[in-house]
């Protein structure tokens, strides 16, 4: 199936962008640019086998103006997020951007460096700090500080520090409370799903192109390397928490619950730099990402935005994160966090104001307009978030999935109700035709509904997936929103080649390595076949001798319940064993040495026998 190209309609939408947006602004273009030192001399990295995990290079395309198949709005953010290299914020504060989907900043000290968020790859992260060697000197790693519990903050550790060097306290690792158990939960409990969504959501199966994936709004792209964790050795915990490093003073604010449940900002006196973590970007971000994840709190992300104005814009004469570009100029600052406080706290409290007028989250993501001051304001438009899923989401946070209509309680499931849609519309070629009218008037909305009824209710229909593709790609052309656009290609794309899996992995080796014993067990109990245990009893002791804790699990009715104490001669089974070990076990390893059994050995094949492993490649456009 061949690629069509941008409908009139989509082109028109796109020239009145053009004329009603303050493209004569060119305050970004200025800030993305100012303190570039240099670049890669090769922009493809590579992993130990050679195979590229990160090609700068691909988006070398941007540039110029917007094609009429990007819309032009994403252009120009794609053209800022896509400039990469060394740059300096101020003399010994330096951020290489545009070798992963995050920044990662290097604060000075006195005798070396700290080294903020390290990206989601070992070759990515290491790549980095070569650049950055290459320019200022070989300084010594002194701490590492993860902003908050995203992959992309942490995953590239180990390519810039060993653990030697953490566990004999020449390197510090620094998180906010709560990090390990947030960053290795999300990556392990629902990663699956996440994953798999994930590629549709970064588009890291796309070919890169005017007809392809242009970014992400926050980013590019997700790296495809080798993702790491470490243990922090120094928890913030309080709010006004100061630490000296190699002779830079920090003085921490926490802003959990916000885009990370684990997330905190700091300030530099020595700089007068403030780091806003991922809070305060150049773009509206997301209250529930589309890859998936708990509903974030827009009314306390305001809440800290005021905070961190309160505490430190007095004195703040640069503000940097983890995604984008700095700010400088203390008034350009106020202006800049109040403009992102205002924008979360106004869509958190008119959500509140209609739902309680008794609208529905997807009525009231068609009814809110952001108040002119903040739609003029490059950083409030959703190339990342979008006000339509984030007022959804404050919808889902406040009131769940039911919206109170007694209809919608118990609707049929996808499939189901597809095939009756597609009946009392008269068959699946009449749903085409009403589609493809649909698609000639320039509603894709209503079309792309359509043909999701009909591939749901005969999916070899090859003229409702040829529309349905079309249907997907005039929707991305038009998106504003990067990670909107990638969804829609990559919907496109596999109705047209076939299912791409799940181009990256998050439940790496390191991050299921640092699951606390509980969360194992969550992870195992996640996995269980309910009907296929209904029937089953079992229990056993687990010693784990590395740690010296003993748990006694019980399956029943199809949950595995755990509590932690001494083992008991008279249970079942007892096995003795690391957790290293325990891990390869969940993994179904049963024959590996490390593993001493009493009892009876047929209770750890039952509850293994009812395990099921999630599958990365899950269809999403067809049933």
């Amino acid at each position: 199936m061949q690629q069509r190209e941008p409908e009139a309609s989509i082109r028109a939408a796109h020239a009145a962008a053009l004329g009603s947006l303050p493209f004569d602004d060119v305050a970004d273009i200025a800030a993305a640019e100012r303190g570039f030192v240099g670049t890669l001399d090769d922009p493809k990295i590579r992993n130990d086998e050679g195979d590229v995990v990160w090609d700068a290079s691909t988006y070398h395309f941007v540039e110029g103006d917007a094609p009429d198949s990007v819309n032009p709005s994403l252009w120009r953010q794609s053209k800022l997020v896509a400039k990469h290299g060394l740059f300096e914020v101020v003399p010994g504060l330096y951020q290489v951007r545009g070798l992963d989907l995050s920044v990662m900043s290097f604060i000075e000290g006195d005798t070396g460096v700290i080294v903020v968020d390290p990206l989601i790859s070992v070759e990515t992260a290491a790549a980095a700090l070569a650049l950055y060697r290459q320019h200022r000197g070989d300084r010594a790693i002194h701490a590492v500080i993860h902003s908050h519990s995203h992959i992309d903050h942490f995953g590239g550790v180990l390519g810039i520090v060993s653990q030697d060097d953490v566990a004999s306290g020449a390197v510090q690792i620094v998180a906010p409370e709560g990090f390990l158990e947030h960053s290795v939960a999300e990556n392990v409990y629902a990663g699956t799903a996440m994953a798999r969504r994930a590629g549709y959501m970064y588009g890291a199966a796309l070919e890169r192109g005017p007809k392809g994936q242009v970014g992400a709004g926050l980013g590019q792209t997700t790296s495809t390397g080798n993702p790491t964790i470490l243990p922090p050795t120094l928890e913030v915990t309080t709010t006004g928490e100061t630490h000296t490093i190699d002779g830079v003073e920090f003085d921490f604010q926490m802003a959990p619950g916000t885009e990370a449940p684990s997330e905190m900002h700091f300030y530099l006196p020595r700089y007068r730099a403030l780091c806003m973590a991922e809070n305060a970007t150049h773009t509206l971000h997301n209250l529930l990402t589309l890859r998936g994840a708990v509903v974030r709190d827009p009314h306390v992300w305001s809440q800290y935005l005021t905070e961190a104005i309160e505490r430190y814009g007095d004195e703040v004469e640069v503000v940097f994160a983890s995604h984008h570009w700095p700010t400088w100029g203390n008034d350009e600052i106020r202006a800049f966090l109040a403009i992102q406080r205002d924008l979360y706290g106004y869509l958190h409290d008119q959500t509140l104001r209609l739902l309680n007028q008794g609208y529905n989250g997807a009525e009231i993501a068609e009814m809110i307009e952001l108040p002119p001051a903040l739609e003029a304001s490059w950083s409030t438009h959703g190339y990342y978030g979008s006000v339509s899923h984030n007022v959804k989401a404050i919808y889902q946070r406040y009131m769940g999935w039911f919206d109170g209509n007694p209809a919608r309680l118990w609707p049929h499931p996808p499939q189901a109700l597809a095939e009756r849609y597609v009946s009392a519309i008269g068959g699946v070629d009449r749903v085409v035709e009403v589609a493809q009218e649909a698609f000639d008037a320039g509603d894709y909305r209503w079309a792309a509904t359509l043909l999701d009824h009909a591939v749901f209710a005969d999916a070899g229909h090859d003229a409702a997936r040829v529309l349905y593709a079309d249907t997907l790609e005039q929707l991305a052309y038009g998106a504003e929103n990067g990670t909107w656009r990638n969804f829609f290609l990559s919907g496109a794309t596999e109705l047209r080649e076939g299912n791409f899996g799940t181009p990256t992995q998050t439940a790496a080796p390191l991050i299921i390595a640092q699951l606390t014993p509980e969360q194992l067990f969550d992870a195992v109990a996640i996995r269980v076949n309910g009907p296929k245990a209904w029937d089953l009893d079992l229990s056993l002791d687990v010693t784990l001798t590395d740690l010296d804790r003993s748990f006694h699990l019980t399956l029943r009715n199809g949950v595995l319940v755990y509590v932690e104490r001494d083992a008991d001669q008279a249970t079942p089974l007892q096995l003795t064993l690391s957790k290293p070990r325990l891990i390869r076990l969940a993994g179904g390893d049963t024959d590996s040495d490390g593993i001493e059994v009493r009892g009876d050995a047929g209770v750890l094949t039952q509850i293994l026998g009812v395990l099921d492993q999630g599958d990365p490649d899950f269809e999403i456009v067809l049933p």
